[in-house]
């Protein structure tokens, strides 16, 4: 089922009640911030009446090193995304169509993008890690770890919710977490296109040289 999700007021008054069990047992229920679905509509990508604003956080990339979020995205067209690295369904697989996605891009585009992929999972997720994982998807993605309760408050703020990672019933560690990705515009720093876990390489590759103009795709 294609969902779609339209106003960010919507998304943040849902965002506590429904989440995404990233590597459950498959009975973990639709992404958070599903709100309503357009009829017959097949674009990926919804772009918000009023963007989110870019969350201020301060963590730690995966060379050990403090990194500002706003600071190092300033200006820059950014996608986040909040997941973990024990995921073995959606995380990886958005990852990695993000990032086959960018590689068909021109390289001085690609050298603009910023892709962020901060951990849900801060106590396994170590600086190295994320960087071991990311490394076998696209050496240029940031990877940020830090503090649960940082990291947790930041999604927040783009109606992304986020639980502290539990057991489930086979006794394995899991993350329950919503899993949209937020593009923000380099004209702005506004996050102002939403995607949901059903985009694909097609819809990144035709969306992402727009965002990296800051226009709607």
């Amino acid at each position: 089922m294609r969902t779609k999700t339209f106003a960010a007021a919507a998304l943040l008054a849902v965002a506590s009640l429904t989440l995404s069990a990233c590597g459950g047992n498959g009975d973990g229920g639709d992404p958070v911030a599903v709100v309503s679905e357009e009829a017959g509509s097949q674009q990926a990508a919804t772009v918000l009446d009023k963007p989110f604003e870019k969350p201020d956080l301060v963590l730690t990339d995966t060379s050990g090193k403090k990194y500002d979020l706003r600071e190092e995205t300033a200006g820059r067209p950014t996608l986040i995304y909040f997941g973990y690295t024990h995921c073995p369904d959606v995380c990886p697989l958005t990852m990695n169509n993000i990032a086959v996605a960018k590689k068909q891009l021109p390289q001085d585009q690609q050298d603009e993008l910023r892709i962020v992929f901060v951990t849900t999972d801060p106590e396994r997720d170590t600086a190295a890690a994320l960087g071991k994982w990311l490394k076998g998807i696209d050496s240029q993605v940031v990877g940020l770890t830090g503090d649960f309760d940082t990291i947790q408050a930041g999604a927040r703020t783009l109606g992304i919710s986020i639980d502290p990672p539990r057991k489930d019933d086979q006794g394995k560690v899991v993350s329950d977490h919503g899993t949209q990705v937020i593009a923000f515009s380099p004209k702005t720093d506004g996050g102002y296109v939403l995607y949901g876990e059903d985009a694909t390489v097609d819809d990144y590759t035709k969306d992402l040289p727009k965002i990296i103009k800051g226009e709607n795709p």
